[in-house]
């Protein structure tokens, strides 16, 4: 998807939001160099913006390890790698999801409906310092999984 000056003025972007975009990509950009740029400067109000507007994607970014980049990480689809995530903030059209814990300096967020599962595997001894959720209000796709339980009569209880 190709985002254009004619795109954004249709979406109601902001005279900034066009103006950077003018200045950064004058003919226009696809969209994931758009979030490229968004996030090289972290800017996740736009990058939240653009993704909202412009829909999550099919694609997947998938590594085998580890993902550390030192700024900010924004991209259209879904995000997911074996090993952990390390960067400044985390944007995703639709989930993201580590092998080991994902950390983040100032923010993730996944697309509406679509929640971030993290540190699956943690030790109890580390628990205080990788399971512990710090924000003002809480999120509303922290999801901390459920346990279940095989009864006698081989009825699944959820407790």
């Amino acid at each position: 998807m190709r985002i254009t000056q004619k795109w954004a003025k249709e979406n109601s972007a902001c005279g900034h939001g066009r103006r950077w975009l003018e200045e950064h990509f004058p003919d226009g950009g696809e969209y994931q160099d758009v979030l490229d740029a968004l996030a090289a400067e972290d800017n996740a109000s736009w990058a939240q913006w653009l993704i909202q507007k412009a829909g999550p994607t099919q694609d997947v970014l998938e590594v085998e390890g580890n993902i550390e980049i030192e700024c900010s990480l924004f991209f259209a689809g879904r995000i997911k790698a074996t090993g952990h995530i390390r960067a400044k903030r985390v944007v995703a059209g639709w989930g993201i999801e580590a092998g080991t814990g994902i950390k983040a300096g100032t923010g993730i967020e996944a697309g509406e409906d679509w929640g971030i599962y993290a540190g699956l595997r943690l030790r109890i001894s580390q628990k205080a310092q990788y399971a512990l959720v710090i924000a003002k209000e809480m999120p509303k796709n922290l999801l901390l999984g459920l346990f279940q339980t095989k009864e006698k009569n081989d009825d699944l209880a959820v407790k």
